[in-house]
């Protein structure tokens, strides 16, 4: 291959950040807030980094369809990393403190996603979530960053 003659691309940085409040512990989908921030950023081919910068919630690619398997995933953990403050040293903030950090540790806080043709290369049942492990929900923040063309 002659190297003059390959096309020159354009790389593409750019971040953002999106806050997120889950209505209840367990597991909220926020595929639809990521996909809106993609088309905004005109990428077309790339790749996505979601943080999350919070220890107490995670971030997962998940089935979308079966609300059923949502459901026992969150009975899961639950039952992994029990609300009992007999269990732990720290509870400092209740119950679900040390619970939800463990659920933070056994997941992720990072996602890394292809972007083809400005999509997301999601499966065709699989959706972004940001799973919050405490009781009451706060704002939770997810950086996102794109580098692409």
């Amino acid at each position: 291959m002659d190297i003059s003659a390959a096309p020159l691309y354009v790389k593409k940085l750019t971040q953002g950040r999106h806050t997120v409040t889950a209505p209840r512990q367990g597991l909220c989908e926020i595929t639809g807030d990521i996909l809106t921030w993609i088309e905004s950023q005109k990428v077309t081919t790339g790749l996505l980094t979601l943080y999350l910068r919070h220890t107490s919630a995670s971030l997962l690619i998940q089935e979308n369809y079966d609300l059923d398997v949502l459901r026992d995933l969150e009975d899961f953990f639950a039952a992994q990393a029990p609300e009992d403050t007999t269990l732990y040293r720290h509870i400092a903030e209740g119950a679900d403190d040390m619970p939800a950090h463990i659920k933070g540790a056994l997941t992720q806080t990072h996602l890394a996603i292809p972007v083809c043709d400005g999509d997301l290369l999601l499966g065709r049942y699989q959706g972004i979530f940001l799973f919050e492990h405490r009781q009451t929900p706060r704002a939770r923040e997810i950086v996102l960053h794109i580098e692409g063309q």
